[in-house]
């Protein structure tokens, strides 16, 4: 009798009938969420988690979809690179979620990409980044350097002068590719190598005077010199305190940063930074009915009204609004049907224009350069007259200028237009 029952419980185990919520796991749609919480990049992570918790909350209020709700499952990489792969593995392994929104630094996305692309999960990510690359499973939602880099150095080189240049950078891939890029963009409008100082430091560099001194020498030989700074994470907050104590001015050398939001300058004593830039594609003061309802949304939902709002943020609003349709659209979340129903959705951006995907997995993005405000947030200085569509590989780089992506008629990211072959990942 006791063999029986025995068994009989063996196998309700065997077929989840003894395993509560096993039922209910099934009536939802899981959403994974890859940022850092704790580690370097945490300073710049959170916000991120709670933004996609944010937009979950909201669609399920709305009755979820395909009338399932969504349940978020949130890991913990760390800022550790490597644990990014594990904890994207487990993601799609064995929590099997459906999408994953996550990531900042490209090291971490280079990190998880090959997890990916084998288990033909999807991610979107949010953040700008060096181009150079385009994934069947990878949506861009962050600048691409023609949508943020680019614009940014013509902003200083024909509306404030700049002869000089230091471009500035935390010591991994996107600072290393987007200086690449950079250099070969100043080298081909004549600047000479000489005007050109480009340096690396290591994540969470904390003492700056000597890199903040070398700066300010290189900006005496009479020329207008600007640092494009790359520096990323929680190195930003001694490298702008060490701008003030040497007193590095927007006057005498602007700084222009691609990573500095109004999250990275809430806890900073901003009034030394004063009109020292930052290009993104999205600022909080940018004042739209959009954006006006986002931040309302925002400070609501996380009940703190000094809470700030900033790029990455409106770029997972986006990637959620797009994934959305797509799964509306296909009437599954298989992600080969919510890949081919993406291409060409549009969605509205929270600055009042439109955000339509690209069949290279990038999307379209205005541009604005931003001053830094006493208050922390921005006033806008410059912005594109239309938006920018994503660009994914670099036509300055050589090894890139031939190079094309589309995932809908070529069906490849890396396809080389002299040699008519894709040399790279193609669409199965």
């Amino acid at each position: 009798m006791k063999l029986k029952h025995l068994c009989l419980g063996a196998c309700m185990l065997a077929f989840g009938l003894a395993l509560p919520g096993t039922a209910g796991a099934q009536d939802t749609i899981k959403v994974g969420i890859l940022h850092s919480l704790s580690g370097t990049m945490a300073i710049s992570e959170t916000t991120l988690k709670d933004t996609v918790l944010m937009m979950i909350d909201e669609q399920n209020k709305k009755g979820g979809l395909l009338g399932k709700k969504l349940e978020a499952v949130i890991v913990d990489p760390a800022s550790d690179w490597p644990l990014f792969a594990e904890k994207a593995r487990e993601l799609l392994e064995k929590d099997k979620v459906a999408v994953v929104f996550g990531c900042w630094t490209s090291v971490s996305r280079k990190s998880v990409l090959p997890v990916f692309e084998k288990n033909n999960g999807l991610l979107f990510y949010p953040v700008q980044y060096e181009g150079e690359e385009s994934s069947k499973n990878v949506i861009y939602t962050g600048a691409a350097p023609n949508q943020q880099a680019i614009p940014a150095v013509d902003y200083l080189m024909n509306e404030v002068g700049v002869k000089r240049w230091v471009l500035e950078g935390t010591d991994y891939v996107y600072p290393r590719t987007t200086n690449r890029i950079l250099e070969a963009y100043l080298r081909s409008k004549g600047v000479a190598a000489a005007d050109i100082s480009i340096n690396y430091t290591p994540f969470g560099h904390a003492d700056w005077q000597t890199r903040v001194a070398a700066i300010k020498r290189f900006g005496s030989a009479g020329k207008k010199t600007a640092v494009v700074s790359t520096v990323n994470g929680d190195a930003n907050v001694p490298f702008y305190k060490e701008l003030g104590n040497q007193k590095v001015s927007a006057e005498d050398i602007p700084v222009v940063a691609f990573s500095v939001g109004e999250e990275e300058l809430s806890g900073l004593d901003t009034k030394p930074l004063v009109g020292h830039l930052a290009a993104w594609n999205y600022f909080q003061s940018v004042s739209t009915p959009a954006n006006k309802e986002f931040i309302s949304k925002w400070k609501t939902y996380i009940k703190k009204a000094d809470r700030t709002t900033n790029d990455p943020m409106e770029a997972h609003f986006i990637g959620f609004n797009l994934w959305a349709q797509a799964v509306t659209k296909a009437k599954t979340t298989d992600v080969n049907s919510v890949l081919a129903a993406l291409p060409g959705l549009e969605t509205p951006n929270l600055t009042g224009g439109i955000a339509r995907m690209l069949p290279n997995h990038h999307i379209t993005k205005p541009v604005y350069i931003g001053e830094v405000r006493a208050d922390g947030q921005f006033d806008v200085v410059w912005k594109s007259p239309t938006t920018v569509p994503g660009d994914a590989w670099s036509d300055f780089l050589p090894v890139s200028r031939d190079t094309e992506a589309d995932w809908v008629k070529l069906k490849c990211g890396n396809y080389n237009t002299k040699t008519k072959a894709c040399s790279g990942q193609n669409y199965k």
